[in-house]
């Protein structure tokens, strides 16, 4: 199960990255905001504390996390406590759904892909945002995890074993969206937004059911 107490513990930390790594943020953003439909009901899952939901208006979020889950709920979402593996929904409720940076932490990624089909509507679709595992970045995180406080359980996944999960799941139909080129280190200004994936760190899949 996925353990949650690392978040429930260092939210202060959590949050802090956003702050000393805002151009990398805002490249995030756009990446997905690339491929975001332009309309709809939407739901994240893994919402964390709304980081990603808030500046979409995505108003509804899963969150295994107490304490990441009452920060979103204080960015005005509303937030139920679940896993991406049960999602408490009824089967088509939403017409797209989002999880960035969440497959890592997830313990059955298929099930979780599955699960999110089942919530969406015929032709809905869902934007996953991860670190590409074979990236320069997706290494270092790799081979420093058991020094980080967040990704010590992480499993990172390549682009590829993403989208062989996401089709067995029944998503098809694919568009890609990838940013961060550089080191984080050495990024002070929004990175530039690319179809297609590797070449850049951070990769966006759109999928459609």
């Amino acid at each position: 199960m996925f353990n949650q107490s690392p978040f429930d513990e260092h939210s202060d930390l959590y949050e802090k990255w956003f702050h000393n790594n805002e151009a990398v943020y805002l490249s995030e953003l756009e990446a997905i905001r690339a491929l975001l439909p332009s309309s709809g009901n939407g739901l994240e899952i893994g919402v964390g504390s709304g980081r990603f939901s808030t500046p979409f208006g995505i108003k509804v979020g899963v969150e295994p996390s107490e304490r990441m889950a009452n920060i979103a709920m204080g960015r005005g979402i509303t937030v139920i406590r679940g896993f991406a593996e049960d999602l408490p929904f009824f089967n088509e409720s939403f017409d797209f759904a989002l999880m960035v940076t969440t497959i890592c932490f997830v313990e059955d990624l298929g099930k979780s892909f599955s699960e999110a089909n089942r919530i969406l509507r015929s032709g809905g679709s869902l934007l996953t945002g991860f670190v590409d595992r074979e990236s320069p970045l997706g290494q270092i995180y790799l081979e420093n995890r058991n020094k980080s406080t967040f990704y010590r359980s992480a499993t990172f996944y390549s682009t590829f074993e993403v989208l062989t999960e996401l089709q067995k799941a029944g998503f098809m139909n694919f568009d890609y969206t990838q940013t961060i080129f550089n080191p984080l280190k050495e990024i002070n200004e929004t990175e530039p937004v690319s179809t297609g994936y590797g070449e850049g760190s951070f990769v966006v899949i759109r999928a459609v059911k």
